[in-house]
């Protein structure tokens, strides 16, 4: 979407639920890589911290404004999605070694600045497509 374009309630919502699917995506794949259950509770303490940061990036992005926008929003939700995540697993007594930091902040910004740069392709592409006249 054109960043300046206004965006409907539905759109919103949508946007927030892929970037929590995204997020407890995360938490699933680094629990299997590390061969830790998948229970629900297994999940839901690997990936509470990092939605509760989500919660916050949202915020300081005032991300409904500009849901699909890779930047500032996708970059501000990625980068507090991470800082509160891992700020809230230390005082949760979990870890935060430097290369799960790392591999966190990596995996987090293919996924929550990823998917925006695809859609504003996506959007972008089929823009030109009409300007060009092909259906």
């Amino acid at each position: 979407m054109n960043e300046r374009a206004s965006v409907g309630s539905a759109a919103v919502i949508g946007a927030l639920v892929v970037d929590a699917a995204l997020v407890i995506v995360f938490a699933v794949v680094g629990r299997t890589s590390h061969a830790e259950g998948l229970d629900v509770a297994g999940v839901w303490g690997t990936a509470w911290p990092f939605l509760a940061g989500l919660g916050v990036g949202w915020l300081a992005a005032r991300a409904w404004r500009h849901p699909f926008a890779p930047w500032p929003t996708g970059v501000v939700v990625w980068a507090a999605t991470l800082v509160v995540g891992m700020l809230l697993r230390v005082v949760s007594g979990q870890g935060t070694a430097v290369a799960f930091v790392v591999v966190a902040a990596i995996t987090l910004a293919v996924l929550l600045i990823g998917w925006r740069g695809i859609a504003a392709l996506v959007v972008r592409l089929g823009r030109a497509r009409h300007r060009a006249g092909v259906s």
